[in-house]
């Protein structure tokens, strides 16, 4: 009889002791347990997430600065185009101007040295009627037809050769044809109707000639 007592005695003993083993367990997992709101996952040191409010105020701050540095480099940018493109504007009325005025006034140099010839012509007849000396008259002619031709060459202008030359239809315009008694001038211009005359390496007028044939 005292057996089994002590028999059972023994097994509540045992399962008081389990009891108190799983209650420590239990104690011990609540305070490692995993909350929400924690930053890291059970078994590490757990943060909560008000900790987040302090480290992303700094991240807030500097994207402001940000914003502000380019919104101060994007209004000095459109400051920039709006002058430059000002600046444009006025660059092509004054070069429209320019242009204007040097197509109206393009003229003016040869005009000037132009006068001067003028001016000859001018002494030339007014001496015609009382002069009686024609070889005087015929100097004062020639010395103003020099004068032209040397005007006329200081400005690129020069007179095309045709005469005994081979026709060329790059520089010569046939007016006429007439026969020829020498086969070596068949052909070639035998006479200038018209002179021609070249601008630099251009041609200015065609040479009216004659043709022989």
């Amino acid at each position: 009889m005292k057996k089994k007592r002590d028999f059972y005695a023994e097994d509540s003993q045992n399962e008081q002791e389990q009891t108190t083993d799983n209650k420590t367990n239990t104690h011990s997992k609540g305070n490692n347990a995993w909350e929400p709101g924690d930053r890291q996952v059970p078994g590490g040191s757990s943060q909560p997430e008000s900790g987040n409010d302090a480290g992303e105020q700094p991240n807030a701050d500097k994207f402001v600065a940000e914003v502000r540095q380019l919104e101060e480099k994007l209004a000095e940018m459109q400051d920039k185009y709006i002058r430059l493109s000002a600046e444009f504007d006025n660059y092509r009325k004054r070069t429209l101007r320019e242009k204007m005025e040097m197509s109206k006034y393009a003229g003016e140099n040869i005009f000037i040295n132009i006068i001067p010839l003028m001016d000859d012509f001018d002494r030339a007849i007014s001496h015609i009627d009382s002069t009686t000396d024609c070889s005087a008259m015929k100097d004062g002619i020639l010395l103003i037809y020099n004068k032209f031709s040397d005007f006329l060459k200081q400005n690129g202008i020069k007179e095309i050769e045709s005469l005994n030359t081979d026709f060329n239809v790059d520089l010569n315009e046939a007016v006429a044809k007439t026969a020829v008694d020498d086969d070596a001038k068949r052909g070639k211009v035998v006479d200038v109707v018209q002179k021609g005359y070249y601008l630099q390496d251009k041609v200015l007028r065609f040479a009216k000639v004659v043709v022989g044939e």
